[in-house]
């Protein structure tokens, strides 16, 4: 990895005295004061309203999962369990959010949970943590950029993926190059279309279920015929929470990105109250807007219909499509694949957003080389978003037989990225409060407490861990060894990532006196 072996001096002897690079040598300070405004130390500029970091993780969020995910996953457990399994995960992510929140509001940093895995619990962890997170990004990257090509064969087959890949991947890199505030303006306009289309929808999908379609009135019939679960890969009740348990890693990536919101957090501009509010915010806005979608689209289209065991990466996918088509409205589809284009690419502008942020937190820790946190003269990292945007290049492997199967082992590493990324998350804010008892800092003089605490960060912790372990669990009952290394790889790359760090650099777990909570908080 770039910067494994460029820590500088200072950072080698502060980790060979078993301190946290970072925070060797650090006072502490005062522990209840706003962030300055304006440039903070590393030069970002703090421009971002609460509604940028909303839209931001929004954008970053909201895409092919919900849009193609869910069919497949329907197809695979029904109708119940696929509700079952969003509203499981959905108050997991509750629990990280609410974590990310109180940590985010008194600590605003970039980076943000990167830093913090740093800080309060080790140095190698913090590396760990941040590499497989900004891999799975950069990669998500060149994922987006390739499916635009893919959607837009849906109006004309004849125009090569590759054209679209250079097209968009130079207007979303000059994009990321624009000053923050223009950024998140963008950002937000762009994002509002998938949010407007899914609210369209879910009155569209109502509309059908009481009879406005060809089918007549709807309501639970198919919920009866062919039922409300499906019997996965073994029969009888097993075979169903075989289903229900298999959709778990299709929830988890179509809620991953909401915790882009705490990304942005040293680029805010008031983030002892926009960062709370952006938070709540974007939760429930996407919560209610994935639960409503998986809802509707359960009762609308029977789970052993056909089309949702589709390949294709276009409109005709979608099971927005197929519900209309079903409901015989046949323009849908073109709209459908329009926005789906829109928010492929809203995503797109999104990972070069969040993976440059991450790039310079891990620059800052001393994980990486120190010229990656330069910003020019309008607060925009370049060379971060400079590195970062390269790798949406990578959508090119897309264009040779040999590369799709190179470029499919690298999207394997997105699959459960984000589950170890939550779970991490979850462990800082139990190190968190644990800091701030010892200290003697009250959580009630916090400019966000997060609820049910501990109880709800030990509840995250514990069932991001065993889905992050289970995730291939499928394999074992059909074993495939490609199929195992496909759904492990991002372990086995995060566990090579820690123990190679740790070994090599002699880190240790950072004491509870030695946590600096003065990071990203300005002095009297």
């Amino acid at each position: 990895m770039a910067g494994e072996k460029t820590l500088d001096a200072s950072t080698a002897n502060a980790v060979k005295t078993d301190r946290p690079p970072s925070a060797a040598a650090r006072p502490e300070k005062p522990a209840l004061h706003d962030v300055e405004n304006g440039q903070n130390d590393t030069g970002l500029d703090r421009a971002l309203k609460g509604r940028h970091l909303q839209f931001i993780a929004i954008g970053g969020t909201i895409g092919t999962g919900l849009f193609l995910g869910i069919g497949g996953a329907l197809a695979k457990a029904g109708p119940a369990s696929l509700l079952l399994a969003f509203i499981f995960v959905g108050a997991v992510v509750y629990s990280v959010m609410t974590a990310l929140g109180e940590m985010a509001a008194y600590m605003p940093v970039t980076g943000a949970f990167t830093v913090y895995a740093s800080r309060f619990v080790d140095p190698s962890l913090g590396f760990a943590m941040g590499f497989i997170y900004l891999m799975s990004w950069i990669i998500t990257f060149a994922l987006e950029l390739t499916a635009a090509g893919l959607i837009i064969q849906y109006w004309n087959e004849s125009l090569n993926i590759g054209i679209w890949i250079a097209v968009f991947w130079a207007v979303f890199t000059a994009a990321n190059f624009l000053p923050i505030r223009w950024f998140g303006e963008l950002e937000m306009w762009f994002s509002s279309i998938k949010v407007v289309t899914i609210v369209g929808f879910i009155i569209f999908a109502l509309c059908v279920n009481a009879g406005a379609g060809e089918q007549g009135y709807i309501g639970f019939k198919y919920w009866v015929t062919p039922g409300a679960f499906a019997e996965h890969l073994v029969g009888g009740a097993t075979g169903k929470f075989v289903g229900f348990w298999a959709v778990l890693i299709t929830a988890g990536f179509s809620f991953q990105g909401t915790e882009l919101v705490g990304i942005g957090a040293g680029e805010t501009e008031n983030p002892r109250k926009e960062i709370p509010s952006a938070i709540r915010w974007t939760y429930w806005g996407i919560f209610v807007l994935f639960i409503a979608t998986v809802f509707f689209v359960g009762i609308d289209v029977p789970f052993d219909d056909a089309n949702l065991k589709s390949t294709s990466t276009n409109a005709s996918a979608s099971p927005l499509v197929i519900v209309a088509n079903l409901a015989g409205v046949r323009v849908l589809p073109h709209i459908i694949n329009a926005v789906l284009l829109t928010a492929v690419l809203t995503a797109a502008n999104s990972d070069v957003y969040s993976s440059s942020r991450i790039l310079i937190a891990l620059a800052d820790e001393g994980h990486a080389p120190s010229f990656l946190k330069s910003t020019n003269r309008f607060g925009t990292p370049h060379w971060s978003v400079a590195v970062c945007a390269s790798f949406g290049l990578l959508g090119f492997l897309n264009l040779s037989k040999d590369g799709i199967t190179v470029f499919t082992w690298l999207l394997n590493i997105t699959a459960v990225a984000g589950f170890i990324v939550w779970s991490l998350i979850n462990l800082c804010h139990l190190r968190f409060m644990q800091t701030l008892a010892a200290k003697g800092i009250s959580r009630d003089e916090l400019p966000y407490k997060a609820p049910l605490q501990p109880y709800l960060s030990w509840f995250g912790f514990f069932f991001n861990v065993l889905i992050l372990l289970t995730s291939g669990f499928t394999v074992f009952i059909e074993w495939s060894v490609s199929d195992f290394f496909a759904s492990y790889i991002s372990v086995i790359i995060f566990v090579s990532l820690f123990v190679g760090h740790k070994l090599f650099y002699r880190t240790k777990v950072v004491k509870i006196a030695d946590i600096d909570l003065g990071l990203g908080r300005s002095s009297i």
